[in-house]
């Protein structure tokens, strides 16, 4: 599955925007993106196995929270990164 990786996220990706992953949850795809860059899955996932409260993740166009939510083929990831600030 094609991963779209937020600016903040990139340093753990060599830069790239976009990285291959594979996976049938959503929780296997982190795993496999954190074996690929290591420390990715931390930034994205907290102590509990939630997802941290700054990022948001799309399943295609399904905004998703689940780590056991099963990924469809064809499906990308997208990572958003919340902006905050005042």
């Amino acid at each position: 599955m094609r991963v779209f990786v937020p600016s903040q996220l990139r340093s753990y990706t060599g830069g790239r925007s976009e990285v291959e992953a594979e996976g049938a949850t959503l929780g296997a795809v982190l795993d496999d993106l954190d074996r690929q860059f290591p420390g990715f899955r931390f930034r994205v996932i907290d102590e509990q196995d939630r997802v941290r409260r700054h990022i948001l993740l799309f399943v295609g166009e399904e905004r998703e929270e689940r780590l056991l939510a099963p990924i469809s083929a064809g499906a990308g990831l997208f990572i958003v990164g919340a902006l905050s600030g005042g």
